[in-house]
């Protein structure tokens, strides 16, 4: 069934893949972005798209939604992915980063309950905070220090609030749903000191530069290409109901690979993937506030969703640097 679907941030890293595959699937899809930290590069595959329109405006603004709506002559989902990523940022622009979070997000969830329209929100796993029980469950508590600490959960701390506004906006009868991607990767994520960390480590390598690892680079993440990260999205907002038949309203998803690896092990991996490009590795430094282990429960995406990661760090790495030198 097509659908017309609003993506916030959709000129972004996931939003704009996710855009793709939505135009791809038949659907009718207006995106909204600022262009603060999306770019229209990320779009131009599909930029004259019969059924794409896009919109610049501030998710903040009901009436920038409502444009939206205008473009594609009604509404039925909304993906809200609309917010300011980048470890760096936390403290930079702490403000900003909450501004976007909070009152991004409840802008969305009011305008999706006036549509009648389903929405799937764009949390992370930074809303666990400093929990360092592995893996994440949806049940897990989140745990946050003293704000006179550091900055860090700007970010975190207001994507769990989101949740609780989400889940509050499920009881009042929106069906809503929230997925958690874990470190989501590919060729078009930033790769400067505000981007991610496969992005800087390929980055490095364009450059000739060596790798920075923080702290002794041995805290693990678990590196989720982009094309599994699109497919949980995708599928959180196309279904109906679960695989099993149960309701979707109200889960949550972490939408992440379980392969597990060491900062140290993901830059060699890098400079395995580049071969005679490798370049060295400088460890130290880092953010206040970093995990030193982030690993998914993925169990409710697989049991509810159907959806697995099925592209391992080797392939994904190969793929990525692949499209990085032959570009998009």
């Amino acid at each position: 069934m097509s659908r017309r679907v609003i993506v916030t941030g959709g000129a972004g890293f996931i939003g704009a893949a996710l855009v793709e595959r939505l135009l791809v699937e038949g659907h009718r899809v207006a995106v909204l972005d600022n262009f603060w930290r999306g770019s229209m590069t990320n779009l131009s595959g599909v930029i004259d798209h019969a059924h794409l329109s896009v919109v610049e405006g501030d998710v903040t603004v009901p009436e920038d939604l409502e444009r939206c709506v205008a473009a594609l002559g009604g509404v039925d989902l909304v993906h809200h992915l609309a917010a300011i990523n980048g470890t760096k940022w936390f403290d930079e622009a702490a403000i900003d980063v909450i501004n976007v979070n909070i009152n991004g997000t409840l802008t969305a969830l009011r305008k999706a309950q006036e549509w009648g329209a389903r929405l799937v929100f764009a949390s992370s796993p930074e809303a666990f905070g400093e929990n360092e029980d592995m893996p994440l469950h949806n049940e897990d508590n989140s745990m946050f220090p003293s704000a006179s600490l550091h900055q860090r959960f700007s970010y975190g701390a207001s994507k769990y609030l989101d949740e609780v506004a989400v889940q509050h906006a499920v009881r009042k009868g929106l069906d809503a749903r929230i997925v958690r991607p874990f470190n989501a990767y590919g060729a078009t994520m930033l790769g400067d000191e505000y981007g991610q960390v496969v992005g800087m480590f390929f980055n490095a390598v364009k450059t000739q530069q060596p790798m920075q690892l923080h702290g002794d680079g041995l805290q693990t993440r678990c590196m989720t290409y982009i094309d599994d990260v699109v497919e949980g999205f995708y599928l959180a907002g196309e279904l109906d109901v679960g695989v099993d038949g149960s309701t979707l309203s109200g889960r949550g998803f972490n939408i992440g690979s379980t392969e597990e690896v060491s900062m140290r092990f993901l830059a060699e991996s890098v400079n395995k993937t580049v071969g005679t490009m490798a370049v060295d590795m400088v460890v130290g430094g880092g953010y206040p506030g970093d995990s030193q282990r982030r690993l998914p429960d993925t169990s409710a995406a697989a049991s509810l969703l159907g959806w697995t990661a099925r592209v391992d760090l080797r392939d994904g790495l190969l793929a990525t640097w692949q499209r990085l030198q032959t570009g998009p």
